[in-house]
């Protein structure tokens, strides 16, 4: 168990008092003002510590933890892509049709990945307002200086939920006071440039320190690499490229000596993994305290329960697209630490429980043992429905790759392929095999796209027209696969639009946003549908 989620536990309590006597001063309950109070906190001697500040503000990061729960940001981020595919399996997993509909971009505003996302976004944007507003109402019994420090910090991060949401939808109401009044909608450059203009201004307010009282917290680190990938994006979010910037947040985080690139790729995403020196920022999870993670129970087979002694059944659900697994490099350490393939050996007799194979016919029907499965975030012997690995939502690694690809496109590719050959330098035992050129990384795709038919071999090639740094983006997906990022990445690299794998067909481009839900729709006239849907 983590220690620290015993004492959340205990700032969970003190945060609940302190809103409490928030929502008593806000209704302005009082009687006599003369009496003494020794059993309950009053305004006057109530003096909140740092763990009551991280507790206000708790409501903006919790719901941070959706996104390895059912049909929540992982699924977002790779269903659509080329490496994660959910087809129907012996036990079900048709679900009405949403994971194929995810893999051939043929989603509607009924689609309940996108929703769940805007859904829980707003949800936590809300929360952050209305903590917001009583530190300006004065209701919460906070200094001037402490309200700064928390608005800046409920800032960031309410950047954060905008940036996933300026990633997955574009034109969106941005929501910045807690008020019954209905917002109104912004255009995705509007989204981008706010995010920027917030991450900018709260920047100096923000912590330096990394430390446990900053573990899961937005700091100026976490709030340079939010930049980072903005800037990364900037093409794909506003139409002109902002190479030189993401340069720039890149090398203030690379320069305050905080971070380093783990000797052992497995490192950050152990159960134990809070003491990673390569996490920038993590969402913590706990199968106790901090329930939600069951993205391995859809991803893991019934009979995984002996192989790792689980004391739940998983559902057994998602694999990898054969064509990514066949990408990868002999000998990249990366693949074992990445995929679960081959014998599953029982946990407790030393038997094969069953032998899973790179092969997967059809989304409309594979067997339970065809395609390998995600093992990156470790399976703990005894695993239980929800896992306790801390999510690494922003890595070191990911401040290398962004400077790699900016001097890549910058003309700059040697310097690039210095700092990726650095990269894969841990994934490599010879030396040699780790190294790779700019010329390497200018080039195409080693992926072979086309549709797949059901022994395996190109059905229809589609376009085969080269992927401008096709290489680099290889390289994205064998050091950051299942990392609910694959979408974006093949978006800025123009193969999410254009290619065709396994059975998906490109659908053309206005699916680079999802469709606004029928319901958002529904409930506020100010909202018009993403372009390309009805």
């Amino acid at each position: 168990m983590k220690r620290r989620y015993i004492k959340t536990k205990a700032i969970i309590r003190s945060g609940i008092a302190l809103l409490s006597l928030g929502l008593v001063l806000i209704s302005g309950a009082c009687t006599d003002l003369n009496e003494k109070v020794f059993s309950e906190v009053t305004q006057e001697s109530f003096i909140p510590a740092d763990d009551d500040i991280v507790a206000l503000m708790a409501s903006g990061y919790t719901p941070l933890r959706y996104i390895m729960g059912w049909q929540g940001l992982f699924d977002v981020q790779e269903e659509p892509g080329d490496i994660i595919i959910t087809p129907t399996r012996p036990n079900g997993w048709d679900d009405g049709g949403t994971y194929k509909q995810m893999h051939f971009h043929t989603w509607n505003s009924q689609q309940w990945q996108p929703r769940n996302t805007w859904i829980t976004a707003y949800e936590a944007i809300n929360n952050i307002n209305r903590v917001m507003m009583q530190v300006d109402a004065g209701s919460l019994p906070v200094t001037e200086e402490q309200g700064v420090v928390i608005k800046s910090e409920l800032r960031a991060l309410r950047a954060l939920w905008y940036s996933i949401l300026c990633d997955t939808h574009g034109n969106i109401p941005l929501v910045i006071t807690y008020s019954d009044e209905i917002p109104t909608q912004k255009t995705r450059v509007e989204v981008y440039n706010f995010i920027i203009a917030e991450l900018t201004d709260v920047m100096p307010n923000l912590p330096a320190n990394v430390d446990k009282s900053t573990y899961g917290r937005m700091t100026q680190w976490v709030a340079w690499q939010l930049l980072a990938r903005m800037y990364l994006n900037a093409e794909v979010y506003k139409g002109s490229a902002e190479w030189a910037k993401c340069i720039e947040a890149c090398d203030k985080i690379i320069a305050s000596g905080n971070f380093i690139l783990e000797a052992d790729y497995r490192n950050p995403f152990k159960v134990n993994n809070e003491s990673s020196k390569e996490i920038v920022f993590a969402v913590p999870y706990d199968n106790i305290y901090g329930q939600g993670w069951n993205a391995h129970m859809k991803q893991l087979l019934p009979q995984h329960r002996y192989v790792f002694n689980m004391t739940s059944q998983p559902w057994g659900g998602s694999s990898a697209n054969p064509q990514f697994i066949n990408s990868y490099d002999p000998g990249d350490k990366r693949f074992d630490a990445t995929w679960l393939h081959g014998d599953q050996i029982n946990a407790t007799n030393g038997s094969v429980v069953m032998t899973l194979v790179n092969k997967m016919p059809s989304i409309y029907f594979c067997e339970f043992e065809e395609g390998y499965r995600v093992c990156k975030y470790e399976i703990a012997i005894g695993c239980k429905g929800s896992m306790s690995n801390d999510l690494p939502y922003f890595r070191y690694t990911d401040v290398l790759m962004m400077k790699a690809e900016c001097l890549l496109r910058t003309g700059k590719s040697d310097e690039a392929a210095q700092i990726v050959s650095q990269v894969r330098a841990r994934a490599f035992e010879d030396a040699n095999k780790a190294k790779v050129t700019g010329a390497e990384l200018e080039g195409n795709s080693t992926i072979k796209y086309g549709t797949l038919d059901e022994n395996g071999n190109i059905a229809n090639a589609g376009d085969q027209t080269p992927i401008q740094y096709g290489r680099f983006l290889d390289e994205l997906g064998w050091e950051f696969a299942a990392e609910f990022r694959r979408r974006t990445d093949m978006i800025r690299f123009g193969a999410y639009q254009k290619k065709s794998w396994y059975n998906h067909t490109p659908q053309g481009n206005h699916t680079i946003l999802f469709p606004i839900g029928e319901e958002e729709l529904n409930t506020n006239p100010n909202l018009k549908q993403n372009p390309g849907y009805n």
